[in-house]
């Protein structure tokens, strides 16, 4: 049998075991047992892993025991594409390095005073840790010399060229010497990463981390099929369900990220949005309330995601698929840390999102679980299930109960019996959940019809029907209703019935069958509900019930009618 490698087996020093110990490391990660041997001998190295594989103490443990600590000059530079991750970093080596005497690291980013970054660097460091444009800034004041730079890493290198930094990372290259050691570390390696390693780096050793080992086992990877404008509905289910505490969200855009941030707020879900548009002050801010947990879901895309380490992150969704197979690895590394358990889940919304998946199941060699959706009543249930643990969790606690009891004591002489006491307090617990729930009964199915996936197309098919009854009959049950109401065109419509403006009519080849089956199928208004349809050559009204105007103006603002993109809004009219 195979001897499993240790730490002591890859030729660091003594005091970097013992520090490596206290942080309660025995046995390297696959990247660290590959690279660090390569780094130690001083050979250039292009490392491929994704975050949480332990790839930061790949390049650091090498450079700590590398540097002279004797000579109070940067001996080694790591750029990192963002503020988050450089702190990240330097407070890995800070840890590595305690037992290292005379060996010293500073940080250096944009938005902070540059004023305490200037007197660090005078005091004199060996290691030096930064973002580029920070860094190009000290090397124009002529407060940073890279003159004795022996070794340069580049973490998620291929983040910093999608942020736009590649002039700067070949400035600040070419300003190092040439006898030196380049170092690559990068989740993803695309073509233009290729070409900094051919043009910087000598004969590199590369360091893949194999496919099967992308991921790891205490992750849960499913997914769920369900219609676009019901995504936030299931999510919010997703999250009260399985009470996770802290979770990240990815989207593939700014906007959407701003829009799904907005909308779990709205449903009463602590969330903060981070993306590039947000300052660095703002970035640190919204971390540092993850962080402290005062803030349950991170909504984030991909770029400005790089450089989260929190190691409580319970679920990660997929709320847009990611533009490729590796993403999705590096999305779900944000979960299932330090040992933990986690989640992926991710949401398809047709046939392409579908083929994805499959995509995604043969690079990372698993599968991925399809699931349905949790219903109302699986979520009453669970409330119920909650309330239970919390009662026993209150009753283990030794601690004074006699205030407790007295309030129980005097419901008792009002002569109400414990039976009556117990239900009262239950009502009490789950009476607002209850409520909330039924009142998002409209949207239980969230595109539950197994036979179509995707499409629970059920109110669809009836609104077609509906139009077709209304095309036999001639003027049909509209034209009914508006005599029956003495006629539309006096502005008389149904109580309870609220009137909105399609910006497609005749000339868009709509009919009525059309819109409501479009409003049915998207929204979850029953059929049957919809009131009467007036379609003109350039635009077209529709009644719905008045509680369901704002969300059937809300979600089919998403969605199109006969390929048409649809603007709704209340007649004003």
């Amino acid at each position: 049998m195979e001897k499993e490698l240790l730490f002591s087996d890859l030729g660091i020093s003594a005091e970097i075991l013992k520090a490596v110990e206290d942080m309660g490391y025995t046995h390297p990660s696959t990247i660290q047992a590959q690279s660090i041997p390569y780094l130690l001998e001083g050979k250039d190295v292009i490392g491929q892993a994704q975050t949480g594989t332990g790839k930061t103490a790949s390049f650091a443990i090498p450079i700590i025991d590398m540097v002279d600590a004797s000579f109070n000059k940067p001996q080694a530079l790591i750029l990192c594409p963002t503020r988050e991750l450089a702190v990240q970093v330097e407070g890995e080596i800070v840890k590595l390095s305690k037992y290292k005497r005379g060996v010293s690291s500073t940080c250096i980013y944009g938005g902070e005073a540059i004023d305490r970054q200037i007197r660090s660097l005078k005091k004199g460091v060996q290691i030096v840790v930064g973002t580029p444009g920070r860094i190009m800034d000290h090397m124009d004041r002529g407060t940073l010399n890279l003159d004795h730079v022996r070794i340069i890493v580049l973490d998620e290198a291929d983040e910093m060229l999608d942020m736009g930094f590649r002039e700067d990372i070949e400035n600040i290259l070419s300003d190092c010497p040439e006898e030196r050691q380049t170092v690559f570390f990068s989740a993803t390696m695309p073509k233009p990463i290729m070409d900094l390693t051919r043009k910087f780096q000598d004969n590199p050793e590369i360091v893949r981390v194999l496919r099967k080992e992308l991921t790891v086992e205490n992750i849960s990877q499913v997914y769920y099929e369900v219609k676009p404008a019901l995504k936030l509905e299931l999510m919010s289910r997703l999250i009260n369900l399985h009470q996770f505490q802290l979770s990240v969200v990815f989207c593939n855009t700014k906007r959407v990220t701003d829009e799904v941030t907005e909308e779990l707020a709205a449903r009463g879900i602590t969330a903060e949005a981070l993306h590039g548009d947000l300052s660095q002050a703002q970035r640190t801010k919204v971390m540092n309330k993850f962080r402290k947990g005062h803030v349950s879901v991170l909504v984030a895309t991909d770029v400005a995601a790089r450089g989260i380490d929190v190691d409580n992150v319970e679920a990660v969704f997929n709320f847009d698929l990611p533009l490729d197979e590796e993403n999705y690895v590096h999305r779900i590394g944000r979960t299932g840390r330090a040992g933990k358990s986690g989640a992926a889940i991710s949401f398809v919304t047709g046939r392409k999102d579908m083929f994805k998946i499959k995509d995604l199941e043969k690079f990372i060699k698993t599968s991925i679980s399809k699931m349905d959706p949790p219903s109302v009543a699986d979520l009453i249930e669970l409330k119920k299930e909650q309330l239970i643990k919390d009662v026993n969790r209150h009753l283990s606690k030794d601690e004074d109960n006699s205030f407790y009891e007295d309030a129980i004591g005097q419901m008792l002489t009002e002569g109400l019996s414990m039976e009556q006491i117990v239900l009262a307090l239950t009502k009490i617990q789950l009476a607002d959940a209850v409520k909330e729930m039924q009142e998002q009964n409209f949207n239980l199915d969230l595109g539950r019809d197994r036979d179509r996936g995707v499409r629970s197309d059920r109110g669809e098919r009836r609104g077609r029907e509906r139009g077709r009854e209304r095309d036999r009959s001639g003027r049909g049950e509209r034209s009914e209703r508006s005599e029956r109401r003495g006629g539309r065109e006096k502005g008389v419509r149904e109580p309870g019935m609220a009137r909105l403006f399609l910006n497609l009519g005749k000339k868009d080849r709509i009919r009525p069958n059309d819109i409501v089956g479009a409003i049915a199928g998207e929204t979850g208004v029953p059929g049957k509900n919809i009131g009467g349809i007036d379609i003109f050559d350039n635009f077209s009204f529709v009644d719905v019930p008045s509680k369901d105007a704002d969300h059937v103006i809300k979600v089919m603002k998403n969605n199109t009618i006969k390929g048409k993109s649809v603007n709704m809004e209340i007649s004003k009219g």
